[in-house]
């Protein structure tokens, strides 16, 4: 009985802590540049639904960006665009002209500091100094159904990454370096399991065939409860 009582008050001050956790996790505006803390992605998936915030998180983390006109066709489009221009710790993305929603923005220079730059330094002794990518916003359904529901990507919500450039020249790919035991193999893995904790929707080629060449990333709004998908 004894044993009973303790477990019970044990699991209950485990929970009054956890529940003072999120509330802490969730007072006063996100600091992109602040230590990991659990609730990182239900936080940065929110951003979603607030442009003003987001980029206002953007700017106090000193990430450069231009703001995009609002696009519409159909079910598709945005009102929360933008193009990461530089600043702070962030990297190139490739194409230069690429346009993603303000949350997965954040995401992005999120990820770079916590996973992508000390993974590449992990693996490589060097830095990250562009991500390639196959785009964002694209007008289209799921895995390109003609009925069903949208993608991600008909909001520019998601990001399909493509590989790496390291400053010394290297090119990692994911097409071409997943499969495997070396180096540039764990660096992908590795940043795959870092935008794990970030984003509401990781894909990688342990995925299906779809994604054999890139990394899909999105800020889903189930992302919100904290329900994600990392495979």
């Amino acid at each position: 009985m004894l044993r009973l009582l303790l477990l019970l008050i044990l699991a209950g001050a485990g929970w009054f802590g956890w529940t003072l956790y999120q509330a802490r996790e969730r007072e006063g505006a996100l600091d992109l540049g602040a230590p990991p803390g659990l609730l990182d992605g239900r936080r940065l998936t929110g951003l979603t639904g607030d442009f003003r915030g987001c980029r206002a998180a953007l700017e106090r983390a000193g990430v450069r960006y231009t703001a995009l006109a609002p696009v519409r066709a159909g079910h598709c489009g945005y009102a929360d665009g933008v193009r990461l221009s530089g600043g702070a710790a962030t990297v190139k993305l490739a194409p230069a002209s690429l346009g993603t929603s303000c949350a997965v923005a954040a995401s992005l220079a999120r990820w770079t500091w916590d996973a992508v730059q000390p993974a590449a330094v992990r693996h490589f002794g060097t830095t990250v100094v562009s991500i390639e990518t196959f785009g964002s916003y694209s007008c289209r359904r799921l895995y390109g159904r003609r009925e069903g529901g949208w993608s991600e990507h008909s909001t520019a919500d998601a990001i399909d990454i493509a590989g790496f450039r390291l400053a010394d020249g290297r090119r990692i790919t994911v097409a071409g370096d997943w499969r495997g035991e070396d180096a540039a193999a764990r660096f992908l893995h590795d940043v795959r399991d870092g935008a794990c904790r970030l984003f509401a929707t990781t894909l990688s080629p342990d995925y299906n065939a779809a994604h054999r060449d890139h990394l899909h990333l999105d800020q889903a709004a189930r992302g919100t409860a904290g329900w994600r998908a990392c495979r």
